[in-house]
């Protein structure tokens, strides 16, 4: 009997244990992956970044009276700079959507910009760009909604407190974004 008790209980050891290991290494995985997923739209939004200057290049050479959207780009670049972590760096990353806009609007105003090579081979790989961050950050909301839902069910919840584990916010997009955009313009700003 006391045999059969010690079998039953190093049973309910080893399946704790194991339980254990599972959660623990899955709560890991999971958030590897929603941390690799924001790698994955940063390294797009720095190649976004990076374009800036050639843009704005190519901008003052044909557009100087518009002076307050190109400052606009710019003061969008230096927040996605100085941003810290994934919250501020997708605030400034839907400043610099709004200021690209903006960009984008001017060279449909200015048919000399339109055709200028380097502005049309810019304004592609910005257009590239933005395919490619869209789809990150799909599954970097993917990630997240998995990392949440985990580190809320039962049992992993408990080691996920252990680890002090806390829910990740979505990559929401800027009401901004979510508006028809104008196809009015004010030239001459």
């Amino acid at each position: 009997m006391t045999i059969a008790i010690f079998v039953f209980l190093g049973l309910m050891v080893l399946i704790f244990i194991s339980t254990a290991i599972t959660a623990f290494n899955g709560l890991i995985a999971l958030r590897n992956q929603v941390d690799r997923a924001w790698a994955n739209i940063d390294v797009i939004l720095k190649q976004r970044f990076d374009e800036i200057p050639q843009l704005v290049e190519v901008l003052e050479q044909f557009v100087q009276h518009e002076k307050s959207v190109i400052r606009t780009i710019m003061e969008a670049r230096a927040h996605y700079g100085s941003a810290k972590n994934p919250a501020d760096k997708a605030k400034a990353a839907g400043e610099m959507s709004r200021a690209l806009q903006g960009i984008f609007a001017i060279g449909e105003a200015y048919p000399e910009l339109k055709s200028n090579a380097n502005f049309v081979q810019i304004q592609g790989r910005l257009s590239a760009l933005e395919g490619q961050l869209a789809d990150r950050r799909e599954t970097y909301n993917e990630s997240v909604t998995n990392w949440n839902t985990r580190i809320a069910q039962f049992p992993d919840m408990f080691f996920a407190s252990m680890m002090s584990a806390e829910p990740r916010e979505m990559y929401r997009v800027a009401e901004h974004e979510k508006a028809r955009p104008s196809l009015k313009m004010n030239l001459g700003s």
